[in-house]
């Protein structure tokens, strides 16, 4: 019952507020957030903890504003999202403004493949649409499989119809896809602050070790394509703001698992440098810190702030 109420209401996000004016859609997400961040309930808890580590020093009123404009940022993306299908071409296009993206276009303009590892910053959906889109950049990611079935075809094929090639995370044949495209000078975007499997690595971030993937370092070892680290953000008017950090380069020295290792570590500073500057717009409502993990099932919040299946 629970997961066809799940997928009932995100087909409900999807058919009605696509339909609504911009403006409108934008004071609804307001809204709920608002209301989850004033329920003070597990996704905001968490939500806070994590910009204190982010933010140190930040006291109790300074967290609480975090967290408020924090769940504003996240219920930006999903109305968004839920609105990019029915975007013209020209909003989509002139609904992104990124720095140094140069240093994406040039290499594959140059024939090698790219890597474009994001945190959960900004809306990744659309700065994917953005890429297909706006620039006429097909590209790879891969997406964790939820419960229902049914919602995550719907994810599949809500990115599928935005002009992006999906990959369930898991089954175990995603990495080799990836590397066929890498090789042949495609460009693979992946969400890659938290890790999903058991095979992360374990980095410093923000002065305290978790987990990251290793999957965008393992790629670019395996196929020689170029590692970018970039962000995302979001500032007052209508325009979601990126930038696209330098590559990250393999060390010239080590074993496999130590150069990815390295590789790892640079890309998770240049996330926490982007995070620093905009945490909140760094949509984090689960554990991430070593400290914080727990045995137990995986779960995400939902656009309300409760905790669901990740996404």
């Amino acid at each position: 019952m629970r997961d066809r109420m799940t997928d009932a209401l995100y087909g409900l996000g999807w058919g009605a507020v696509k339909r609504l004016p911009e403006p409108a859609a934008a004071a609804l997400g307001r809204t709920i957030a608002d209301t989850a961040w004033r329920r003070r309930g597990q996704g905001v808890l968490r939500l806070e903890a994590n910009y204190a580590r982010v933010v140190p020093g930040a006291g109790p009123e300074r967290l609480a504003e975090l967290s408020r404009a924090g769940m504003r940022s996240y219920l930006r993306y999903w109305m968004e999202s839920f609105r990019l299908p029915v975007w013209s071409e020209r909003r989509i296009r002139e609904g992104v403004e990124v720095t140094d993206l140069h240093r994406l276009t040039d290499t594959l303009d140059a024939g090698r493949g790219v890597i474009l590892a994001l945190p959960h910053m900004g809306n990744w959906d659309l700065a994917g649409a953005y890429l297909t889109t706006g620039l006429g950049i097909p590209f790879t990611t891969v997406a964790e499989r939820l419960r229902p079935e049914t919602l995550y075809d719907r994810f599949v094929a809500y990115r599928e119809g935005l002009g992006m090639e999906v990959l369930p995370h898991t089954g175990g044949a995603a990495f080799g896809v990836l590397a066929r495209r890498l090789r042949a000078g495609g460009l693979v975007a992946l969400v890659a602050d938290r890790d999903l499997s058991a095979s992360g690595v374990e980095v410093d971030f923000f002065g305290e070790p978790a987990r990251i993937p290793a999957g965008p370092a393992m790629l670019a070892l395996q196929t020689g394509a170029v590692l970018l680290p970039a962000h995302l953000w979001f500032d007052d008017s209508p325009v979601m703001k990126g930038r696209v950090l330098p590559p990250v380069e393999a060390p010239a020295e080590g074993t496999r698992r130590e150069k990815a290792a390295a590789m790892t570590q640079a890309v998770a500073d240049g996330f926490a440098a982007g995070i620093a500057e905009h945490p909140e717009d760094w949509h984090m409502l689960q554990r991430l810190w070593s400290a914080d993990l727990e045995p137990r099932t995986g779960t995400r919040p939902d656009p309300a702030g409760r905790e669901t299946e990740k996404r």
